[in-house]
């Protein structure tokens, strides 16, 4: 009785990994995850205030891109206490509900980040294809509906894959793969048939994924088909650039997304730190270079963040 008393406590407590191999240098190590998690933060809240305080930019365009802060924030944020906790040595150990918790985050948001690409797609065929009726069909109430459409999609269909591991046993090793907790990196840990969590997420990837992946697909083949028919060449680079950021974003999120989804398929004997490298890549690339992409490319964005900066000297300007 000591024994399976001992066993069911210590089932309920997991172990984070670092960099292996390079635990003496952890401490350096934290350094620029320390500069992305800041940079990602602050680009972010940049990206929120602008849009919230500039009463030009409360249009459908820029309600989706504050949609797609929040997500990013959403998807990364949950990983930055266990990690500089593991990076800090202050400890490795996470208890199971709280790692349910961050999974439910992390992967919540990662769907939900795809489904606002998706409506952001949207905008952009309905901006390109309808511009006279754009106004009509995007109104805010509508632009409300698809960001919790995109949320609510995202959370209900997490709830069956996360609650059945409350029933697996862990009985072999604690030791999760990461400084933060994955599903597909605590199933391979239980001790019993996980046939049910590893088909239903491969449906979950295939359905919300693939299904957002084929809308965007679809919405750019319209948006290429009604710039084509532009007469202008200076129209059509208008046009086109338009979309510039918003494919970035896509490709941003998806060919890491694709990356880590292979390296844990089908590469499971490869080097721990390829694992490790690619799902920090997923995790901290978008919210980083979301910001950045959309400061460069959108004039209104940019505007607003060297108003922002330098409030005098472009007041003065715009007199």
């Amino acid at each position: 009785m000591a024994t399976l008393n001992s066993s069911n406590s210590l089932s309920s407590t997991f172990y984070l990994t670092g960099i292996p191999g390079y635990e003496e240098f952890h401490h350096w190590i934290s350094i620029p995850f320390c500069f992305f998690y800041l940079v990602g933060i602050m680009g972010n809240c940049t990206i929120l205030h602008i849009v919230r305080t500039d009463p030009r930019l409360h249009e459908p365009m820029y309600y989706f891109l504050a949609m797609l802060s929040l997500t990013d924030m959403g998807m990364s944020m949950p990983t930055m206490i266990s990690l500089f906790r593991v990076l800090w040595s202050i400890s490795r150990e996470i208890q199971f509900n709280i790692c349910v918790v961050q999974m439910f985050f992390i992967h919540t948001f990662s769907f939900t980040e795809s489904s606002v690409l998706l409506a952001m797609a949207f905008d952009r065929y309905v901006a390109i294809c309808h511009p006279l009726r754009y106004a009509i069909i995007l109104t805010p109430r509508l632009i409300i509906k698809i960001g919790l459409a995109a949320l609510l999609r995202s959370a209900f269909a997490m709830i069956p894959l996360l609650a059945r591991l409350a029933f697996f046993p862990f009985c072999h090793s604690h030791i999760l793969s990461h400084s933060y907790c994955l599903h597909q990196d605590m199933i391979r840990l239980a001790c019993a048939d996980t046939k049910f969590n590893v088909i239903y997420g491969l449906v979950l990837i295939s359905a919300l994924w693939g299904m957002d992946s084929l809308g965007i697909f679809v919405s750019y083949m319209y948006i290429l088909h009604s710039i084509l028919r532009i007469a202008s060449r200076e129209g059509r680079l208008k046009a086109l650039n338009t979309c510039a950021s918003h494919i970035c974003a896509v490709l941003i999120l998806y060919v890491p997304m694709i990356g880590l989804s292979i390296v844990h398929r089908f590469a499971k004997h490869s080097s721990p730190l390829i694992h490790i490298f690619m799902a920090h890549i997923y995790l901290l690339v978008p919210p980083v270079l979301n910001p950045i992409i959309y400061s460069v490319k959108t004039k209104q964005i940019r505007q607003g963040v060297l108003h922002l900066l330098f409030p005098t000297k472009i007041s003065s300007t715009m007199m």
